[in-house]
């Protein structure tokens, strides 16, 4: 509870005109929705802010299926859409989580002067995409202590490489939700859905200058089995954020903790200057 009044208060500081015009964009992760942000959504309307959160293109209820998404830019599409139709007078912080991570870049890429902020939570942070293999390293997660984990699904043919992929239900809570609610981690296990593997290790993105006048925040989570803290400490590293933050959390911390969560995204808000 005092935690809770603690994240309000922070809320509270901002002016009502502040509010109407902060607007947060969330991006789920691979095998998420928009659903995932559920908390994190009430918490910021209860306060006031304005809040979209994002389908990409087989998630959620995108009704695409995974298999047959192919390409980042396919995948990503449903986001980019909504960037463009942004007025151009309206600058957005866009939240990104895990493999959201790969879409907010994207998005900073192209449309850097809509984005007033990039947070990256626990998120896939590679400036250029998948281009080495040290980016493959520090950005695809590595499961294989616990096992086959995956469900593999081949839209191109058995021969070919797997389209898609989602972590066994048995696996779930152990892997991605182990400090959360058990009620949240039993919708999750209702609603995941396989995330298009094929088109995320293709995300690749042009050297620019655009993508460096966005700012970027990096929230870390420390006991994080998804994106271990050294993947995401290498990634800090290599493209060093303004900001960087910690959650005492496992790789969901819009569940796990999302006071603390909402807490941050106000904080990073409050200090990132104006409003637009």
């Amino acid at each position: 509870m005092g935690e809770e009044v603690s994240m309000m208060s922070i809320a509270e500081k901002e002016t009502s005109a502040d509010m109407k015009r902060t607007h947060f964009v969330l991006v789920h992760g691979i095998g998420g929705g928009a659903w995932c942000w559920y908390k994190i959504r009430c918490l910021m309307e209860n306060c006031g802010y304005k809040v979209s959160c994002i389908d990409l293109k087989g998630a959620g209820i995108d009704g695409a299926d995974a298999g047959s998404i192919l390409s980042f830019d396919d995948y990503n599409q449903p986001l980019m859409d909504f960037m463009s139709a942004l007025p151009d007078t309206e600058k957005v912080i866009l939240v990104g989580h895990s493999a959201g991570g790969l879409s907010v870049t994207q998005a900073t890429h192209k449309y850097p002067n809509k984005i007033r902020l990039a947070v990256y939570v626990v998120a896939t942070m590679l400036k250029c995409g998948f281009l080495t293999d040290e980016d493959v390293k520090d950005g695809i997660p590595d499961l294989s202590q616990f096992g086959d984990v995956y469900e593999l699904g081949f839209g191109l043919g058995a021969e070919q490489p797997p389209t898609s992929a989602i972590v066994r239900k048995q696996f779930q809570r152990k892997i991605i939700y182990q400090m959360s609610p058990l009620e949240d981690s039993t919708l999750a296990e209702m609603l995941l859905r396989p995330g298009p593997i094929l088109a995320l290790r293709s995300a690749r993105f042009k050297e620019g200058e655009s993508v460096e006048k966005v700012g970027r925040v990096y929230i870390r989570t420390m006991h994080d089995n998804v994106i271990k803290p050294e993947q995401q400490e290498a990634m800090i590293k290599k493209w060093p954020p303004s900001q960087v933050h910690a959650l005492d959390s496992d790789h969901s911390p819009f569940f796990s903790a999302p006071f603390s969560l909402f807490g941050l995204l106000l904080k990073v808000a409050a200090t990132s200057g104006g409003c637009n």
